[in-house]
């Protein structure tokens, strides 16, 4: 600081200049709900790629994370377990509170619009507010975000009122546009469109001018800490090289490695050559992390799931050697006197908030390691398969819970295959081959994992992984039920969108359809999400979120459907789905991509070329 300034302003005078200068750097909560009315208004994914990069040229370093976290739905990662927790009725009493009506008012109003955003838009517009409660140029984004991060913080005896008042409180400080977007973000609907690849681009070329300059250094760094506000405030912050300082961390979860797959022992080998073999389990695939006495679990969404597993954190206190790991492996249900795998489903009855122990009891838990990502100060998502694997198995103590997944080494098509039928006789899903020299790549699906789940027989006969997008009401014995059929689509990575590839009327039991269409119900929206692309109008459109499982007797070429449509070909097309696997334990991006259906399709014309 300069001689002269320090004369000029006294200590107390520049801190209050210094406070000031903050403050002006602020946006208004205000400009941030145009970009979102901006976003909601086209589903074109250039044109929200444009929008978001404009707008986070003009946001500072103190801001970036809070707009991220607002693009992305939430006010944390997942992984930090923080929910806002109101449920429609709390909403409904805020909006009552702030704008002076009754709450009867509110629900008739929220029959006729059927959107409690649009409810506090309506009754708060002709409401006149003290100009003692509200700021003349509005609340800042940073105001806004902590005043909704307080409301999820509010625990214990009263916390229903006060999340109430608080809200209440808030409504009444923005203006009436603004509030709408605060209640559907309280609500969990904001139904924006934007994907993380969205926002990654436009980060990119608001800091280089160019959408993929910093692309793979943001999504590196975002795969290491599943924390995409945090990698945009320290490039804001620091720049490239800050993106290049990200490193492994115990606690924060590291966005886990997907595979390939191929139709054959063969296809394997001869693409990667001597490979480990490893069981491929049909559970829940969880990631470890210990510190000293500290045990987390997160699931592949990144969310903490520490509480379901008390029999797991159990187990990695007495087994696991190192004080500081992370651990990545399958957690079955597993019968030890059979030595029978229970299907997935009974695996799920973890994923509950009561009667986890009841629940232990009766399913017990085994979990399968089969990778080692950190261990006592070295990052092992640098080394080799192979040394990985080696320094997993000395880590874990023998005869308890916690076990090495089954693996064999081989370059041998005939022994794959042996390994791979011995799997499928015992009820797990398959094999997957790793390549002995590959690093642990976060996020990324390639070659350097490879799944067989079952041989193709001129037929498919493997599962797929849907994303729902809507239904379509029940007709005949269905109607009682006001839902028939499910429009299914699979994850278009390049656009970063979901296209449709079947419509699904069978597999589900009388009583999963009620359930299904209570859910669905839950994120129906009034027109066809951003990111859907579809040709096919159901019934009722509902936001990508839910993802099943499904068989189907092959897939096939179809003008109605756009997984893997252009111009010059149809789309793809599964004939006679069933749902096979009720809601997966998996983000929508995590569903069965457009590229994995057209290689499937391609081993399947391939094995009946030989057999015709």
């Amino acid at each position: 600081m300069a001689l002269e300034e320090r004369v000029r302003f006294p200590p107390a005078a520049l801190k209050l200049k210094k406070k000031m200068a903050t403050m002006a750097k602020q946006t208004q909560f205000g400009v941030l709900v145009e970009v979102f009315s901006k976003l909601e208004a086209t589903t074109k994914r250039l044109e929200m790629f444009e929008i978001l990069s404009e707008f986070f040229k003009k946001i500072s370093k103190e801001e970036i994370d809070k707009v991220v976290y607002f693009c992305q739905e939430q006010l944390l990662p997942s992984f930090k377990g923080i929910e806002i927790g109101m449920a429609e009725k709390m909403v409904e009493k805020a909006i009552a509170k702030a704008s002076g009506k009754k709450q009867e008012e509110i629900e008739k109003l929220y029959k006729k619009l059927g959107d409690l955003g649009l409810v506090a838009e309506e009754v708060l517009k002709s409401k006149k507010i003290s100009t003692l409660l509200v700021k003349q140029e509005g609340l800042s984004i940073n105001e806004v975000y902590d005043a909704l991060l307080k409301i999820a913080n509010i625990s214990g005896e009263g916390s229903v009122d006060k999340k109430i008042n608080e809200l209440s409180s808030l409504l009444v400080k923005v203006n009436a546009t603004e509030a709408k977007y605060v209640v559907r973000f309280v609500l969990g609907r904001l139904r924006l469109g934007i994907g993380d690849p969205t926002i990654m681009d436009s980060l990119s070329k608001a800091i280089s001018g160019d959408r993929m300059k910093l692309r793979p250094k943001i999504e590196r760094a975002y795969n290491l800490c599943s924390d995409l506000g945090l990698v945009a405030k320290v490039l804001f912050e620091k720049g490239e090289k800050g993106l290049d300082a990200f490193k492994v961390q115990v606690g924060s979860p590291i966005r886990m490695a997907l595979a390939e797959r191929l139709p054959s022992a063969e296809d394997i080998i001869k693409k990667i050559g001597k490979c480990g073999v490893e069981t491929k389990y049909d559970g829940m695939r969880l990631q470890l992390h210990k510190q000293g006495n500290k045990v987390e679990i997160f699931s592949r969404n990144q969310e903490r799931v520490t509480h379901m597993f008390p029999d797991i954190v159990e187990a990695v206190l007495k087994q696991i050697k190192a004080r500081e790991a992370i651990i990545e492996g399958e957690a079955v249900a597993f019968n030890e006197e059979t030595g029978e795998y229970f299907p997935f489903q009974v695996t799920m009855t973890r994923k509950r908030k009561y009667e986890i122990e009841k629940r232990a009891e009766e399913a017990p838990l085994v979990l399968f390691a089969f990778d080692l990502l950190y261990a006592d100060g070295k990052d092992y998502t640098k080394a080799a398969y192979i040394e990985r694997r080696k320094a997993l198995e000395k880590l874990i103590k023998k005869d308890g819970r916690i076990r090495p997944a089954e693996m064999i080494i081989t370059d041998k098509p005939q022994e794959l295959e042996r390994f791979f039928e011995m799997n499928v006789e015992k009820g797990t899903e398959g094999i997957v081959a790793k390549r002995l020299d590959a690093e642990y790549q976060a996020g990324a699906r390639n070659f350097n994992w490879i799944k067989l789940k079952r041989s193709y027989r001129g037929e498919l006969q493997d599962t797929i992984d849907v994303v729902i997008v809507g239904y379509f009401k029940g007709r005949g014995a269905r109607a009682k039920f006001g839902i028939g059929a499910l429009l299914a689509a699979v994850y278009d990575e390049k656009s970063d969108t979901f296209k449709t590839i079947c419509k699904i009327g069978s597999g589900l039991s009388e009583e999963k359809w009620i359930e299904a269409r209570k859910l669905l119900d839950k994120i129906k929206v009034s027109k066809r999400p951003a990111r859907v692309d579809s040709l096919i109008e159901p019934d009722v459109w509902v936001e990508p979120k839910y993802v099943f499982t499904v068989m189907a007797d092959e897939i096939t070429l179809s003008p109605l459907h756009t997984a893997g449509k252009t111009a010059e070909k149809p789309g793809f097309a599964l004939r006679f789905p069933r749902i096979q696997g009720w809601i997966r334990d998996k983000k929508p991006e995590d569903a069965t991509t457009v590229k994995e259906i057209e290689s499937l399709f391609k081993m399947q014309k391939r094995v009946e070329e030989k057999e015709a």
